[in-house]
């Protein structure tokens, strides 16, 4: 049996929501190689689940969400092959969660900081404490966080992530909120309450309607204003006649709730 104590994740599940913990608390939750391998297996296998709608992201220790890379691994490395297959794990990883069928949250309980900024902005909502910071600090040990800024370009803007990035400096909670790295703010000691319920509420929509949905979003923001209104056209009309809009809809006209044929 596996010890929690050194497992890179820890997981597990109610109803229609799975948690993942990143597990390294004493190394600052960093991504090394194994964990991001570990995370990107536990993606895969939650993927083909249907019955699961909501993935909540959090980090052990609630000192440090995630440190980014661990740079231990790449002190002295020289291996350019081990180099380019960390650097393909992590990008690999970041797309992962944006395709994921699953709304994923992230809970950021302290400090995120480069691959770990770049992992909350990768995931679809972010929720923070009070307490809790940002930053891609990379330029101020003579590396630009050349991955972080492709999440962060596109959930914050080019300015916004410019500043993070050319600066390198640590950016409170309530900056987060402003530029939209984060949803909101919460107080430490409530938290996993607010999470639990953000979590709660949209598992209570129907799955079919999430992972489409989730799906559809992702692809529309990267097309052309025209194509994104045609592919939308095409989303909208295959959803309507689905079983569960057919059931939301009479649901809403009858006034009851809905009871969703597609879980």
């Amino acid at each position: 049996m596996t010890d929690p104590d050194m497992a890179p994740i820890l997981s597990d599940e109610d109803g229609p929501i799975a948690r993942i913990v990143l597990n390294r608390p004493r190394a600052g939750n960093s991504l090394s190689m194994e964990l991001v391998s570990a995370l990107r297996a536990e993606l895969a296998l939650l993927a083909g689940r249907t019955e699961i709608k909501v993935i909540v992201l959090s980090g052990a220790g609630g000192r440090i969400f995630s440190a980014g890379h661990d740079l231990n691994e790449f002190n002295g490395q020289e291996d350019m092959d081990f180099l380019q297959r960390d650097f393909a794990g992590i990008t690999a990883l970041m797309q992962q969660i944006m395709a994921q069928p699953q709304v994923v949250i992230a809970k950021v309980e302290g400090v995120a900081t480069a691959a770990g900024c770049e992992l909350v902005a990768a995931c679809d909502l972010a929720l923070a404490s009070s307490v809790a910071r940002f930053a891609v600090p990379g330029v101020n040990i003579g590396f630009w966080c050349h991955t972080p800024q492709v999440a962060l370009a596109r959930t914050i803007g080019r300015k916004q992530a410019m500043m993070m990035l050319a600066t390198g400096k640590l950016f409170p909670a309530s900056h987060a909120l402003a530029i939209g790295l984060i949803n909101e703010i919460h107080e430490p000691d409530a938290l996993d309450e607010a999470t639990e319920a953000l979590a709660g509420q949209i598992a209570g929509k129907a799955g079919s309607v999430l992972r489409r949905g989730k799906a559809s979003f992702n692809r529309q923001a990267a097309l052309p204003l025209a194509d994104a209104y045609a592919f939308a056209r095409q989303q909208a009309l295959e959803n309507i006649v689905d079983p569960d809009a057919r059931e939301g809809i009479a649901a809403f006209i009858e006034k009851r709730e809905p009871d969703w044929p597609g879980g």
